[in-house]
């Protein structure tokens, strides 16, 4: 054992760390699961971990809600920086690692990725340019994103400032195209999930014949399904996906290729267009999902050809699942995974002629198995792994220590 091993050993049974998150529920969405599964793996290796929120639910011990008494669902910026201030005036921390912009953090993790490249993305969802500059000029209007922008550019822009651990190379460009931000002050810590999630045969056998029962199919059919998991269907790409089994479906293939759609967003516009395009005999919408490691268990293929994404969860616990994936350059996840071999990357959800070719790709058995037998051989799951995430976080801590000393 090394000196470093045995210095990362010691600092491990003493260091304390603030994980800093503006709501404490893993309803909301995967920043959320993100933070929760992060600080269960830094315990796990010995740290004692401190989520701090504004607002959130939750009995967990080591979670501390400053402004739950505050009016709002949310609270302001400039509250919950007063309420964190007093918190540690308060209590102690070695790390102070935060998800929202604090210039007082020792760490930024901005895990939606910067905000200036959320906005534009955004706009550019909603593929009219009439929206597209309706949607950035009333952007400036909302007091609350232009805070937060504002602090986020201060941050990236102050050569003292937190080191900035990014989840991607996509969001490293975004900080340096947007923001000027230096390459000394950016980390690339590739984003990880849990890979160890169990799988309930009986609600993932119910599953598969719920979809199979919705689309008049038995199993003799050998149907290809391709899973798309979202919240935000239209900024996930959910249209122009199908836009491409529209034209899938009317092209030859080894087997027929059928959507299933899983999420907390509303159906409507897209049932339409699926029955406009004659392909929603093809395709399911099943609402939100309890675990999506049960319906990753009973599909063939994770296909999100996203808009917007700093490096999407979904797609790596497909990956930790075994299953080839789809999806687009602007998803931070096509970092842990290789084009051709994993699965598909197309240049931008637009591009529907790309996006079916991937879609009967896979319509091919041998395929799906030989992208299957990549990920395991590659050992892509311990890469994924949160663990793998925790490990390097530790390493960066010490780091920071070691440049900082802390009484």
């Amino acid at each position: 054992m090394h000196a470093g091993q045995i210095r990362v050993i010691i600092l491990t049974m003493s260091l304390k760390v603030a994980i800093v998150i503006e709501r404490a529920d893993t309803t909301l969405g995967g920043a959320e699961r993100s933070v929760f599964e992060l600080a269960a793996a830094l315990t796990a290796r010995g740290l004692c971990a401190d989520i701090l929120a504004a607002k959130g639910r939750t009995n967990n011990k080591n979670v501390h809600i400053l402004c739950g008494d505050d009016p709002g669902k949310r609270a302001s910026y400039s509250a919950f920086e007063r309420a964190l201030r007093k918190h540690f005036l308060e209590n102690h921390y070695d790390i102070i690692h935060s998800v929202w912009p604090f210039g007082f953090a020792d760490v930024y993790q901005p895990r939606g990725g910067t905000y200036a490249e959320s906005i534009l993305r955004n706009a550019a969802s909603y593929q009219n340019i009439f929206i597209e500059r309706y949607k950035m000029l009333t952007t400036f209007g909302n007091l609350r994103r232009n805070t937060l922008l504002r602090a986020e550019r201060r941050l990236c822009q102050y050569p003292d400032g937190p080191v900035i651990a990014a989840l991607s190379r996509y969001v490293v460009e975004q900080l340096r195209r947007h923001y000027g931000t230096a390459s000394q002050q950016i980390v690339v810590i590739p984003n990880g999930v849990k890979t160890d999630g169990r799988i309930s045969s009986q609600e993932a056998d119910q599953l598969r014949t719920r979809i199979l029962t919705q689309l008049r199919l038995k199993e003799a059919d050998n149907p290809v399904l391709f899973l798309f998991v979202a919240n935000n269907f239209r900024l996930k790409g959910l249209a122009a996906l199908i836009k491409a089994m529209s034209n899938a479906a009317r092209r030859a293939g080894e087997r027929k290729a059928y959507l299933i759609v899983a999420g907390h967003d509303k159906p409507h516009r897209y049932r339409r267009l699926a029955k406009k395009l004659n392909c929603l005999d093809r395709t399911v919408f099943l609402g939100p999902l309890r675990h999506v490691q049960n319906a990753l268990s009973v599909i063939d293929v994770a296909v999100l050809p996203t808009f917007y994404d700093p490096s999407s969860r979904y797609i790596l616990e497909a990956l930790a699942a075994g299953k080839p994936v789809i999806t687009t350059k602007f998803n931070g996840a096509v970092d842990l995974f290789d084009d051709y071999r994993h699965g598909r990357i197309i240049d931008t959800p637009e591009d529907i002629p790309a996006l079916t070719q991937a879609i009967l790709d896979f319509t091919d058995t041998n395929n799906i198995e030989e992208a299957s037998r990549a990920i395991a051989k590659d050992n892509l799951k311990e890469e994924i792994s949160i663990g793998r995430v925790a490990d390097q976080l530790i390493a960066l801590y010490d780091s920071i220590l070691q440049r900082k000393p802390r009484k």
